[in-house]
C-alpha cells in the first residue's frame, strides 16, 4: 500500500479511528452470528479469515495514520493476542508485524523534499540513494545510502506531517481507547495510552536522539557482543537522522535460527535492555523486534534511540529492593514499601500477599531460579496483568499507582519479555538478574566477556 502526506488534523484522524473501531465491533458480532449452526471445520475457516480481515484492517488503518496510532499497532504485533483463536494467533501476529516491519510506504518524492529541505540537494550528500525503503516505523522510513568516500548509511526520514499527526494523536486519547479495546480490551487503560501518547513526542527530536545514539555507539564502540551504529551528526536535522548502516539478519530471521543461537541473542537482548537501567541508570525505552539484528560479525545489533531515558539512582534502587523484597517472598516488606511510597492506599482492602503475588505474575521471570522458555503466551499474560490489575485474580489491587518515574522502566521490562516470547528464548533470567540485583558475579560465558570488557573500558 502506498499512501501520501500523513492525516494530521484531530477531526480526520479522529474520524479514521472511529470508523476502525465500529468496523471491528460489527465483525466481531457479524462472525459470532455467522458461526452459529456451523460445522467445526467452517468455524475455524470463518475465524481464520476474520483474523486476517482484523490484522489487514488494523495494518490499513493504523499504518496510512502513522504516528501514535500505529505505535498501538506495533506494540500489539510482539502480544499473543486474545482477539482470536488460539490456533490463529500466530497468522494474526505476522499479519500485525507488517506494522513493524512492512509498513505502508510514503511515496519517495514526498520523502526526498523531506531530506533536502534539512540537507540540501541529495547529490550534495548522497553518492547513491536507494528510493526503496528498507523499514518503516510509526515516526519515518529508513533508507539505504552511500555517502560520497564510500560509507554505506541508514537515513532515517520523518513522514511528511507527522509532528502534526502525532499532537493530534494525543489529542485523541478516547478514540485510541476504543480502538485498543477492540483488539486487547485489558490493555484500554487511560494511564496506558497517555504515557504511550506523551512519550511518543520524544521520538519526533531527531537532533536529540542524534546526540543520544552518538554517545550509546561510543560507549559500546569496542563491545565483543554487541554494536550500536553511530550517528553521522553532521548530516542529522530535524526531520533526518543519518546513522551506520549495520548488515545483518533482521528478527524474523534470528527467529529462525537453532535454539542455541536464539538463547544467545536472548540474553544480550535482556542484558541491553534490562541490565543497563541497574547497572548505568539509563535504557532504550523502545525495546521491540523491529530495533533488534544480528550483524554479520555476529555480534548483537540495537537501533533506535528516540525513546532513551535515565533514571535517578534512588528510584533504580526502590526498583531493585522491591524486586529482591518479592524474590525473597518478603511480602509485608513489599507492602510496607508500596504504601510508603504512595503505591498502595492501605485503605484499600488490598493484602500484602495480593501485592507479592501480582509482581510474580508480572515480573516472576526474572525472580524463578529455573530456566524458563519465553513464550508469546506467558509474555502477553505479564503484560496484560501489568497494565491492568484489576483483570482477573487481581481486582482488589485497584487502588496501586504506578510512580512516573519507574512508567517507562517497567515498559521496558514487559516488552523486552515480550520480545523475548517472540523469539522463544530460553535461559535462567533469575541468574541474570542476580547480577543487578545483588551484585553477585555473572554466571553465565556471556556475562563473564561482558565484565571484562567494562572492567576494561
Amino acid at each position: 500500500m502506498v499512501v501520501g502526506r500523513v492525516p494530521s488534523s484531530r477531526l480526520a484522524r479522529g474520524s479514521r479511528l472511529g470508523l476502525l473501531a465500529a468496523e471491528q465491533a460489527a465483525r466481531g458480532v457479524g462472525t459470532r452470528l455467522s458461526m452459529l449452526g456451523r460445522t467445526e471445520q467452517a468455524r475455524q475457516v470463518l475465524a481464520q479469515r476474520s483474523a486476517l480481515q482484523a490484522a489487514q484492517q488494523l495494518v490499513t488503518v493504523l499504518g496510512g495514520m502513522k504516528g501514535a496510532a500505529m505505535k498501538l499497532g506495533q506494540m500489539l504485533s510482539v502480544l499473543d493476542v486474545d482477539l482470536v483463536p488460539e490456533e490463529h494467533r500466530e497468522l494474526f501476529r505476522l499479519k500485525l508485524a507488517e506494522l513493524r516491519d512492512r509498513a505502508p510506504e510514503v511515496p519517495f518524492p514526498a520523502m526526498r523534499a523531506v531530506i533536502e529541505n534539512d540537507l540540501g540537494p541529495l547529490s550534495r550528500v548522497f553518492a547513491d540513494f536507494d528510493e526503496a525503503p528498507i523499514a518503516a516505523a510509526s515516526i519515518g522510513q529508513v533508507y539505504r545510502a552511500r555517502l560520497h568516500g564510500g560509507r554505506v548509511v541508514a537515513v532515517k526520514v520523518k513522514y511528511p506531517g507527522v509532528d502534526q499527526a502525532v499532537l493530534a494523536d494525543m489529542r485523541n486519547l478516547e478514540l485510541f481507547s476504543v480502538v485498543l479495546k477492540s483488539v486487547l480490551p485489558s490493555a484500554a487503560d487511560s494511564g496506558v495510552l497517555q504515557e504511550i501518547s506523551r512519550n511518543i513526542g520524544g521520538e519526533l527530536d531527531y537532533v536529540r536522539e542524534a546526540r543520544t545514539q552518538h554517545r550509546v555507539a561510543s560507549r559500546f564502540r569496542s563491545h565483543p557482543l554487541i554494536t550500536v551504529p553511530d550517528s553521522i551528526e553532521e548530516f542529522c536535522g530535524d526531520h533526518v537522522l543519518v546513522t551506520e548502516f549495520v548488515e545483518g539478519k533482521s528478527f524474523d530471521e534470528i527467529r529462525t535460527l537453532p535454539a542455541a543461537d536464539r538463547d544467545r541473542v536472548g540474553e544480550l537482548i535482556y542484558r541491553f535492555y534490562i541490565g543497563s537501567i541497574f547497572a548505568d541508570h539509563e535504557f532504550c525505552g523502545d525495546p521491540h523486534p523491529g530495533n533488534v539484528l544480528l550483524a554479520e560479525d555476529g555480534r548483537v545489533g540495537f537501533v533506535d534511540f528516540g525513546l532513551f531515558h535515565r533514571m535517578d539512582p534512588v528510584h533504580v534502587e526502590y526498583e531493585r529492593e522491591a524486586l529482591q523484597a518479592a524474590a525473597e517472598h518478603r511480602a509485608e516488606d513489599l507492602y510496607q514499601q508500596w504504601i510508603d511510597r504512595g503505591i498502595l492506599d492501605p485503605a484499600s482492602g488490598v493484602t500484602a500477599e495480593e501485592c507479592l503475588e501480582y509482581v510474580w505474575a508480572a515480573a516472576g521471570w526474572h525472580l524463578m531460579d529455573e530456566e524458563i522458555t519465553v513464550t508469546s503466551e506467558l509474555a502477553t499474560g505479564a503484560v496484560v496483568l501489568a497494565i491492568d490489575p484489576r483483570a482477573g485474580e487481581f481486582r482488589g489491587i485497584r487502588k496501586q499507582m504506578l510512580p512516573p518515574e519507574t512508567v517507562f522502566s517497567r515498559r521496558t521490562d514487559l516488552f523486552t519479555f515480550a520480545a523475548l516470547g517472540q523469539l522463544e528464548a530460553t535461559a535462567n533470567w533469575h541468574t541474570l538478574a542476580r547480577e543487578w540485583l545483588y551484585g553477585e558475579p555473572p554466571a553465565t560465558e556471556i556475562g563473564q566477556v561482558m565484565a571484562r570488557w567494562r572492567a576494561a573500558s
